[in-house]
């Protein structure tokens, strides 16, 4: 990792903290080797050997112009947004939130620095990666019973690769932490680099959610086509507390999303919906476990995805249940349509059980468009274009109407029409 030194890291700047935070991930991540398709499970049938650190470097300060990231902001939610840069924080607009809500950079010292890590795997390559060369870290704090009524938005763009040099990697880092009695809603969206130099985007999100406290989180990947993203997404729920996750594939030549949500407190409950729709030589790569540590917790997991050209998907998800963490209930289904022959998905569900008073149930399917709906459609005079489109449209819609924002619900369907529309040769995003 010629580009990834001591120099770089310090060239990022910011605040004491922040500087001694990456001092200390550089020398962890001497210890750490990169991940290899052979070595740990999580990384099985991943294409994770053909990347070459070597050709990255650490983006620099925003080139382009950003108001398509901006433009996104309103699309997403009109209320509170942060807009990041390859990785720096540009823009905060707080919008109504009230003063006691932390919202924006993070502050220089305290709880929030020492928080950063807590859920996200130190000890995983690519967050201490993250670590040492983050620019920024975007927080949303909220107080012990405040609810916060609008979306939080949080946009991060990505300059697409330049002509000549080594190719741009990004570290994004958000943290959102919603305390005792609290309430938010947060969207993420990632989006830019789409230029035909490769790119490289290592993001980090790490969620808190208090005794009592309720989170709906939503993330949106659509990067450019020559872009690898590699997602580490943590999350902690406490007694009591409800967290709902959505997230979203579509763009990148390899989107990786690994998201980790531990019910930590008696009573807890999390719900984790996950979609990716492939075309071309797309590979979605979507990891979950759903962890559960105390007693009288609960978990629901949804994943569903279509590939079609020559793309592929890999699903792996964890079911463990620790133990003491009697009577939890857990749920883990994966769904996949194949639409071309040379197109492939792989579903891996896994259980590790360490307790016996649970009910614990998983479901997978890989296979192609029903052909009993598609001649039901057909004799009703619709194309067999038309037929096919119309069944892998309501294949999504089940599951983009979980998704727990209201705001982010249109824009998805807008963006999976589109590129379904593109795919069976019908163009529009029209439902």
């Amino acid at each position: 990792m010629r580009h990834f030194g001591a120099d770089a890291s310090g060239a990022l700047g910011g605040p004491d903290w922040l500087s001694e935070r990456r001092r200390a991930a550089l020398e962890r991540l001497d210890e750490l080797a990169p991940p290899t398709a052979d070595g740990a499970e999580v990384w099985r049938y991943s294409p994770i050997d053909q990347l070459d650190l070597d050709a990255f470097t650490p983006a620099g300060a925003a080139r382009s112009d950003l108001s398509g990231a901006l433009t996104l902001a309103e699309e997403f939610g009109r209320g509170p947004r942060i807009v990041v840069a390859n990785g720096r924080i540009v823009s905060v607009e707080r919008g109504t939130l009230a003063q006691s809500v932390g919202f924006g950079p993070a502050p220089g010292s305290g709880g929030t620095s020492e928080a950063l890590g807590t859920v996200a795997g130190a000890n995983d390559f690519f967050v201490t990666l993250n670590d040492a060369f983050l620019p920024d870290v975007a927080v949303l704090e909220v107080p012990p019973k405040v609810v916060l009524e609008e979306p939080v938005v949080i946009v991060h763009w990505h300059d697409p690769a330049g002509p000549d040099g080594p190719a741009p990697s990004t570290f994004a880092r958000t943290l959102v932490h919603v305390s005792e009695d609290a309430q938010a809603q947060v969207i993420e969206v990632y989006a830019g680099g789409q230029g035909p130099g490769r790119s490289l985007v290592v993001p980090v999100g790490e969620l808190v959610v208090e005794d009592r406290g309720r989170l709906a989180y939503v993330m949106v990947q659509n990067l450019g086509p020559h872009c690898w993203t590699l997602a580490r997404i943590g999350a902690s729920v406490g007694r009591d507390a409800t967290l709902r996750t959505f997230t979203a594939g579509l763009g990148a030549a390899y989107g990786r999303c690994r998201l980790d949500a531990s019910a930590s407190g008696e009573g807890g409950s999390t719900e984790i919906t996950s979609v990716y729709l492939g075309s071309g030589d797309q590979v979605h790569d979507v990891r979950t476990m759903q962890d559960h540590v105390a007693a009288h917790t609960t978990s629901d997991l949804l994943c569903k995805g279509a590939v079609a050209e020559r793309s592929s998907s890999i699903y792996s998800g964890l079911i463990r249940v620790r133990n003491g963490a009697v009577r939890s209930d857990a749920v883990q289904t994966n769904h996949n349509l194949v639409l071309d022959e040379s197109a492939h998905a792989s579903s891996l569900p896994i259980l590790d059980i360490e307790e016996n008073d649970v009910r614990c149930a998983h479901a997978s399917s890989v296979g192609p468009l029903n052909e009993d709906q598609r001649y039901y459609l057909e004799s009703r005079g619709l194309s067999p274009e038309r037929a096919e489109r119309l069944i892998v449209l309501g294949f999504f819609e089940d599951i983009v109407a979980r998704a727990p924002i209201s705001s982010a619900q249109g824009p998805l369907r807008s963006r999976i029409g589109h590129r379904l529309g593109a795919l069976l040769g019908r163009g529009g995003g029209d439902g």
